[in-house]
């Protein structure tokens, strides 16, 4: 049997087929997770800490118990289970119960018979602090006393490549600054825990990974897998915050205490304190080239300011550490990389994983290299580009598509199209109308970036899918958590176009099939998509197999084409739609993608998967006396494989851009002493619609990777990477200062 695609197959893939949650959406009828309600449920609240350093002397909850409409406090005594969770490495309690390490670290849980009810309680739990001098600074952190039983140091490695006294002609130097972001979803954290009567527990919540938070709770609650069930709630956007556990032990441990089902829900300020960040980090580089910008050697040291609790440290340093040096060809690099614990707020996963720390590093150095070239950065950048059957610094070999050389000349050659800001709303400061035209300076900068797909350094990764047909209705189920990506609809695609019919169903997401992984590093297309198509592919073997049983032929003879399955001679040709009607399949597979290594002590090996890469171009106004910027045109290029849907595309590549553009010029959390002061969206900016630029796709360039479903790569990572680099460069054009820090702050323009 030969299996085709189908072409013209309605909402197959690379259409652009509306999400299906999205009418649901405008109307206002899906449901988030802060909307699940339950017969006789109770309302859960925390007390946290108010000092980012201290020893707990004494707790008293008896004020709070006594309190009307209050039904449980629990503190760390009352965690029947493991006291500890981590989503890489167990090393949070549940509860503090002995030292504080971060402003913010629960201290004590509420059930109550109203939200404000339970607020009222957590005020009056009377804990007693003696608090200590908060250690902030990741050097300082370094050489001090361990804050952890686990010590300071969450990751230290190296990458070691090449020649290491290699010496070019050229030599630039920097350092540089990346301040603490937010994933800012417009969703805080909620779940509602619902007690079973096996002495069990179900959760609805939204998070990246079911699974794992599964794991988590079931070890803190003392139980089985098989009694806590995951149910995936709507997701109000996640970007890397949603893959740490924040409320899911909590819930569930007020909910199995009381016997009732509890929902909590934090507000827009504790849900600064509820997940983790983007890392500070603070980087040095020495780049060496040759004459012609040949690069021949770069020197680098990173340090990620990783807070309180490990999360996802590690993971996110070797991405920084591995893409470190950007696309390009660096035959030689000393590379070191740490990944600190400090008394700030916990930091984890963000959309880009480390490549944003080091890309706005990398990116600044070769414009730096450009200008001591006295070279064009662009054409400095493709002299040095990867391409297929070049080496890594980590010694891979690319050996999919890599069409750097592509995206960047791509992008380069677009015309700018934007037009002078003559309007008052359209120049730095807006509606302030603060800027006068003749303050005004206009710079264009650009940037390039590499980023892995999917998990890696010898992580087994892995995504299950099943795709059942019942009676002419094709069912697909994951357990892919949708934060926003689109997975829900392009599942349904996938089984369309493999199939060949039109009638699927996308099921909800839980814990009652196999592990999808998280939905993060840009996998869940090549995963959990891989694993539909698989688990589609494998049931039309069943269809076709038993098409050739009904007609007297052997399947080999049988294709399919355009949903229907015939034979080469024409005797034998069923519509499948038509087949499988009062017909019953159903499988189920686990999709692997190719193993990878574990690095070895000198950074080297085959640690990755698969890469993607982008380009954008920024166009920015200055107002120099104010320093105030006005973003006006990012143009961008991006490899993406194939696009599965373009209307997806675009919209991941706008939103991409949107966190890029944030970074750049206005989002971040101000730490001071490890305390949050501005955990609000008042103060915590973020760019609306008036501060989003015109975003041009100059290409996106479709180059299909071996082994991808589809030959697809991820598209929601690369369009933050960039963008943020490219449009701090066009603001060192526009003022000629260096800015090493990003977000680029009013003052660091206006008081330079």
């Amino acid at each position: 049997m030969s299996v085709l695609t189908p072409t013209g197959i309605k909402g197959g893939v690379g259409e652009s087929v509306i999400r299906l949650d999205a009418a649901p959406k405008v109307r206002g009828e899906f449901a988030f997770s802060n909307d699940y309600q339950a017969d006789d449920m109770l309302y859960g609240a925390t007390l946290r800490s108010p000092h980012a350093s201290a020893r707990i002397v004494s707790i008293n909850v008896a004020p709070a118990l006594a309190l009307p409409g209050v039904s449980a406090v629990l503190t760390a005594q009352d965690v029947p289970g493991r006291s500890i969770y981590g989503l890489e490495h167990a090393d949070q309690p549940v509860f503090a119960s002995e030292i504080v390490r971060f402003h913010g670290e629960p201290i004590a849980i509420v059930a109550a018979d109203h939200p404000d009810r339970a607020r009222q309680a957590c005020a009056l739990i009377d804990v007693v602090y003696e608090v200590f001098e908060p250690v902030c600074d990741p050097e300082e952190a370094l050489v001090g006393e361990p804050l952890h039983p686990h010590g300071n140091v969450f990751k230290h490695m190296w990458i070691r490549h090449g020649d290491q006294s290699a010496v070019g002609e050229i030599q630039v130097e920097g350092t540089y600054e990346v301040g603490m972001q937010d994933q800012a979803f417009l969703g805080p954290e909620a779940a509602l825990g619902v007690p079973d009567d096996d002495g069990g527990i179900t959760l609805h919540i939204a998070t990246q990974f079911l699974h794992v938070d599964r794991d988590q709770v079931a070890d803190s609650l003392g139980l089985p897998l098989a009694k806590v069930r995951l149910v995936l709630a709507g997701v109000g956007g996640a970007f890397g915050a949603r893959e740490d556990v924040s409320l899911q032990i909590h819930t569930c441990l007020l909910a199995l205490h009381t016997g009732r089902p509890v929902k909590m829900q934090y507000s827009r300020e504790e849900s600064f304190f509820g997940h983790v960040h983007r890392h500070p980090a603070k980087m040095w580089y020495r780049h060496h080239a040759r004459a012609d910008g040949t690069l021949v050697r770069v020197e680098a040291r990173l340090v990620l300011d990783g807070g309180a609790y490990a999360s996802t440290s590690a993971a996110v340093l070797t991405n920084a550490v591995c893409f470190s040096c950007g696309p390009y060809k660096v035959p030689s690099a000393t590379i070191e990389g740490l990944a600190v614990r400090t008394n700030n707020p916990s930091c984890g996963a963000m959309r880009g994983f480390g490549a944003v720390q080091a890309c706005f590093a990398h990116e600044a150095q070769m414009d730096k290299l450009a200008a001591a070239l006295g070279m064009d950065p662009v054409e400095l950048r493709l002299h040095n580009a990867l391409a297929p059957g070049d080496a890594l610094i980590t010694g891979q070999v690319l050996t999919g598509s890599a069409p750097v050389a592509e995206v960047i000349r791509s992008c380069a050659e677009a015309p700018i199209v934007a037009s002078e800001a003559t309007e008052m709303m359209a120049r730095p400061g807006g509606a302030g109308r603060t800027a006068d035209a003749h303050h005004v300076t206009r710079g264009v900068g650009f940037a390039v970036s590499i980023k892995n797909l999917m998990f890696s350094d010898g992580f087994d990764d892995f995504s299950v899918g099943r795709c059942t047909i019942d009676n002419g209705v094709v069912i697909v189920k994951s357990a892919c958590a949708e934060v926003g990506q689109g997975f829900v609809t392009l599942a349904g695609q996938i089984a369309r176009t493999v199939l060949g019919v039109d009638n699927v169903i996308v099921d909800q997401a839980d814990t009652s099939i196999g592990s999808a992984g998280s939905t993060s590093a840009s996998r869940q297309t090549w995963m959990s998509g891989g694993a539909i198509e698989l688990a589609c592919r494998a049931v039309l073997r069943d269809i076709v197999a038993d098409v050739a049983a009904a007609h007297g032929v052997t399947p080999s003879v049988l294709e399919h084409v355009d949903g229907r399955i015939q034979s080469l001679n024409g005797e034998v040709s069923v519509a499948v739609s038509e087949f499988i009607a009062g017909r019953k399949y159903e499988r189920e597979v686990s999709h692997h993608h190719k193993p990878t290594d574990v690095l070895d002590e000198n950074g080297q090996g085959n640690g990755h998967v698969s890469f993607a890469f982008a380009a954008h171009r920024a166009v920015v106004d200055v107002d120099c006396d104010l320093g105030l910027v006005r973003v006006i045109d990012i143009t961008t290029s991006q490899d993406v494989g194939k696009i599965m849907n373009p209307l997806q595309a675009r919209g991941q590549i706008e939103g991409g851009i949107a966190q890029g553009v944030g970074l750049a010029v206005m989002e971040e959390i101000i730490v001071e002493r490890g305390r949050v002061r501005n955990p609000s969206f008042t103060d915590y900016l973020i760019p609306t619609a008036l501060d989003m630029p015109t975003v041009t796709i100059a290409a996106l360039i479709e180059e299909p990777e071996p082994d991808a479903p589809f030959g697809a790569k991820g598209i929601g990572e690369p369009p933050t990477i960039s963008s943020t680099p490219a449009v701090v460069a066009a603001i060192r054009a526009a003022t000629g200062l260096s800015l090493c820090r990003t977000p680029v702050r009013p003052q660091d323009i206006a008081l330079a």
